[in-house]
């Protein structure tokens, strides 16, 4: 009996001390998993946005039960995967995502943010994820529908985006009558939408999903330079990471970016203008 009891209690420490072993395992697991952390608006359609659920490959949003999608998380989930990282979605507001990048709370910023020389005084660039021109949107049964050019615009009540090359090119429309910057795209939808400006300056896939969501807007894409004219560095785009600290992600987010052609990136953003919410914002 003296010798059962032994081994029933051998037994019973061989199967804890291997409930304690794997609990262990499962611990120095989650500690070495590496994570790539992603700030963004999360509600600039269509590079990203805020939904409900994980339809279309959506990344839940961390500290909340929404998710994060559009071209932005697209792009990231590439990079993350090339890295073999796990992504993680952060939402912070524009006027947050070079500060937070620089403290260490993010890694990068991926929010369709142009590589311009004054933003280059606080934060590094990856090599340009995208490019993308700017455009004016107005609705359709406004007098500026017709526009050929910026002339056709002269006198508009206009805004765009706050702290964005956007905002700084409405003193190229004629006479424009430039309202104060909004915080948000969908913001300045809503605002065009309800008649309080009659002109919105964007980038060109905003304005495309904007159209896509909102069959009362139009865009207006002047050719032949008749629209805004913009430095290179105001139409291409690129993701932020922390001022002289971050070499060896760069280059992991450069090799990522590197594997993907023009034709793959395109093929991203449709998805991502197929994919947005087409409730009016």
């Amino acid at each position: 009996m003296k010798n059962y009891k032994t081994m029933l209690i051998a037994l019973l420490c061989v199967a804890i001390f291997g409930v304690i072993l794997t609990g262990c395992s499962g611990d120095k697991k989650e500690a070495d998993k590496k994570v790539f952390r992603v700030g963004m608006e999360c509600g600039y359609a269509p590079f990203n946005w805020t939904q409900t659920t994980a339809d279309n490959g959506a990344v839940k949003i961390k500290g909340s039960q929404e998710y994060a999608l559009g071209y932005d998380v697209m792009i990231a989930k590439k990079i993350a995967e090339s890295m073999g990282y796990e992504l993680e979605i952060h939402k912070i507001e524009w006027d947050g995502l070079a500060p937070a990048v620089n403290a260490g709370k993010i890694d990068a910023a991926i929010a369709g943010m142009s590589i311009t020389s004054k933003r280059k005084e606080t934060v590094d660039f990856s090599s340009v994820y995208y490019n993308a021109d700017i455009v004016a949107l107005t609705k359709k049964d406004s007098p500026f529908a017709a526009a050929k050019d910026l002339n056709g615009l002269k006198g508009s009540v206009a805004t765009s985006q706050l702290n964005t090359v956007w905002y700084d090119l409405l003193k190229q429309i004629p006479d424009a009558k430039i309202q104060p910057a909004i915080d948000n795209v969908p913001g300045m939808i809503v605002a065009l939408t309800s008649g309080k400006v009659e002109v919105v300056a964007t980038d060109k896939p905003t304005a495309m999903a904007a159209v896509y969501a909102n069959p009362g807007l139009v865009m207006l894409d002047f050719k032949d330079g008749q629209g805004f004219k913009a430095s290179k560095e105001e139409v291409e785009m690129g993701i932020a990471v922390a001022k002289g600290k971050s070499n060896d992600l760069l280059t992991k987010i450069n090799k990522a970016l590197a594997g993907l052609t023009e034709a793959d990136r395109n093929k991203l953003m449709e998805e991502a203008i197929k994919s947005q919410p087409l409730a009016k914002k």
